[in-house]
């Protein structure tokens, strides 16, 4: 066994003889079988991280309701580990053995789900819906043993709400990866209400095994990533929807003159306007339609026109024939006009990270490297803050408050304590 397996292992053996709801100081006993894992869902998200599980060496079951969605993994695992082979990261052998730990389901209803009841680690990655995930988890949870894991991969749902539809609610957890999971270093880790402390520890230490970062986040809308991310999307749909710029000059400024690895409308067409809009307006009703989260009228009539992006073949750009979406040379270069989106857009995100230090949503260092790690920032926002300025960024927002007369542009707490005391966000 190597150590990376050994490391793995330890992470995530839960003794037979302790129950989720005891104590965060109890010890498990570790045994020498490595966890089973099972993946719900099938789509990129599910597909992605049933690959690093079965990396890892784990014994994988990932099902679907739809078997073209299996058969669309099936055939992106076998791709994946052919690109491995021929680029040299992994030998033929190494590849074959990683597929074969793999076992595919089609079926999501209790008959199906039968292979699933002996893992010790199960995480869903369907559709974002509760009520979806709720109704799964009542499945699983009278089908696991006792000690078993119950993940989550939601974006934005209440972990609280999901874990109170199981019996077993100390054992539901949120493991929220990013896509595509095999590539993106971060997975953000969250405890519900009723979530035993050693199930999130335990959780933590299989991702950290499976060669992940990891970040704690509070069980709020958005957690952290999709929270502070908000912003970079809502406002460059504002900059938009109001004519100061078209779509391609808003990605041309950001990536640019920002340092943004990809653009906004470039990156909602990749993640699906379907799968953005329902986050941006889940984040906005479980706030209690805050308005520094109010989703985009265009976004949901792309999304109601069908224009979800790639899988589309259209959303903010065209993806068929000869036009592949953005094209810098669509945009309006002008620098002036550039510095002034990106000043905009960049001031509103690091508001909205200060913010989340008003709500304890996480620690300065994991917000920084939540953004960073995460969602590809060049800097992590508190830190972008301190070098333009926290002065800087409040002279900003309270000028959009003035011009636009709307409370989504109001300046964190913390942000105006640090210009009031002389600190700073990250040391402040």
């Amino acid at each position: 066994m190597t150590s990376d397996s050994r490391s793995a292992n330890a992470a995530l053996t839960l003794s037979p003889t302790v129950s989720p709801t005891e104590s965060s100081t109890a010890q498990p006993e570790l045994s020498a079988g490595r966890v089973r894992v099972g993946v719900i869902g099938a789509g990129a998200m599910g597909a992605g991280i049933a690959q690093v599980a079965a990396t890892a060496g784990h014994e994988v079951v990932i099902a679907d309701a739809q078997p073209d969605a299996i058969a669309r993994a099936r055939l992106a695992h076998a791709a994946a580990m052919a690109r491995d082979v021929e680029k040299g990261r992994r030998q033929r052998d190494d590849a074959d053995a990683v597929l074969a730990r793999i076992t595919y389901i089609d079926g999501v209803d209790a008959a199906h789900l039968a292979p699933i009841a002996d893992c010790g680690f199960v995480i869903e990655a369907i559709i974002e819906q509760l009520a979806a995930k709720q109704a799964l988890f009542r499945t699983v949870d009278a089908m696991v043993a006792p000690d078993a894991i119950l993940a989550s991969n939601t974006s934005s749902l209440s972990i609280a709400a999901m874990a109170g539809a199981c019996t077993h609610s100390a054992r539901v957890v949120g493991v929220h990866f990013f896509n595509p999971a095999p590539v993106m270093p971060l997975v953000e880790i969250i405890a519900g209400l009723a979530t035993a402390a050693h199930v999130a520890d335990r959780a933590e230490a299989l991702m950290r095994a499976w060669g992940k970062t990891t970040v704690r986040a509070t069980d709020t809308p958005g957690f952290l990533v999709n929270r502070v991310a908000r912003p970079f999307y809502g406002e460059s749909l504002c900059l938009y929807e109001e004519g100061s710029a078209s779509v391609a000059t808003i990605d041309w400024a950001l990536t640019s003159l920002g340092g943004f690895r990809m653009g906004p409308f470039t990156l909602m067409d990749l993640i699906g306007n379907d799968i953005n809009f329902a986050v941006s307006r889940s984040v906005f009703e479980s706030t209690f339609y805050d308005p520094r989260y109010r989703p985009s009228v265009t976004q949901q009539r792309h999304v109601e026109a069908g224009w979800l992006g790639r899988k589309s073949g259209r959303g903010y750009y065209h993806y068929a024939d000869a036009q592949q979406g953005y094209d810098a040379r669509m945009a309006n270069q002008d620098a002036v006009l550039g510095q002034r989106i990106v000043d905009r857009v960049v001031a509103m995100l690091v508001n909205e990270a200060a913010a989340a230090l008003d709500y304890g949503l996480g620690s300065p260092a994991d917000i920084d490297l939540a953004m960073t790690k995460g969602v590809n920032y060049p800097l992590g926002l508190l830190a972008w803050g301190d070098s333009i300025g926290p002065d800087a960024i409040v002279r900003r927002i309270d000028a959009l408050h003035a011009e636009y007369g709307d409370p989504r542009y109001r300046a964190a707490r913390t942000l105006r304590r640090v210009v009031r005391e002389g600190g700073r966000l990250v040391h402040g």
